[in-house]
């Protein structure tokens, strides 16, 4: 299932708008699916458990011979590969730390390939939200990072975060927008008549 639907999409395209009107911040939301798709996970849970399984049984039982560990080995590693795929376990296997890490090198890819180091003024503002990993995270340039201190993100980013576990991911999109809103438009105000960026949410499946 979806993080937002179109209508939901809709909302937040219509909130990064309204921000733009009220501030010179050239603000994207990026919406990943997911981060990676972890393709080696199974592979590597499947490898280590067909190499060690049948073997450990066979060295503590002498029951296999080698056509028989070599057999056991074989059925173990499809066996193995095969539940490993599944997402929900694919993600129990994956460390945290390992998940935040792609998540995070996804936004900052996000930042450049969505244009916002060339926006004027050093300006740019990412709204970055992974779907599979349950991650979020703002990104500025320099001209707003100048103006508003980490912590001042860093608390939306828990708020946010909270209630995507919470199951209220729309409320979450817009509440963030809101509270960039406030800030953007009394900290940079808008002095230009245009937006240089996509106002829309850009969506990655």
């Amino acid at each position: 299932m979806a993080l937002l639907s179109e209508d939901e999409q809709r909302q937040v395209a219509e909130a990064i708008a309204h921000i733009e009107q009220r501030t010179d911040a050239e603000l994207v939301a990026v919406l990943a699916a997911r981060a990676d798709d972890y393709a080696y996970v199974p592979l590597v849970w499947a490898g280590a458990m067909a190499l060690l399984g049948p073997g450990l049984f066979n060295y503590c039982t002498g029951w296999l011979s080698a056509n028989q560990l070599l057999l056991a080995q074989l059925v173990t590693f499809v066996g193995i590969a095969l539940v490993c795929r599944i997402p929900r376990v694919t993600a129990r296997l994956v460390p945290s730390s390992v998940r935040r890490w792609r998540a995070g090198n996804l936004a900052r890819r996000q930042f450049f390939e969505q244009n916002l180091h060339t926006a004027s003024g050093g300006t740019g503002i990412l709204l970055f939200v992974c779907e599979a990993e349950r991650y979020v995270e703002i990104l500025v340039d320099y001209g707003i990072s100048s103006r508003l201190s980490d912590e001042t993100w860093k608390a939306m980013v828990d708020v946010f975060t909270q209630q995507m576990r919470n199951g209220q991911n729309l409320n979450g999109f817009l509440g963030c927008l809101r509270a960039c809103d406030e800030l953007l438009a009394y900290h940079l105000p808008a002095t230009r008549g245009h937006s240089e960026l996509s106002n829309r949410l850009v969506v990655l499946s």
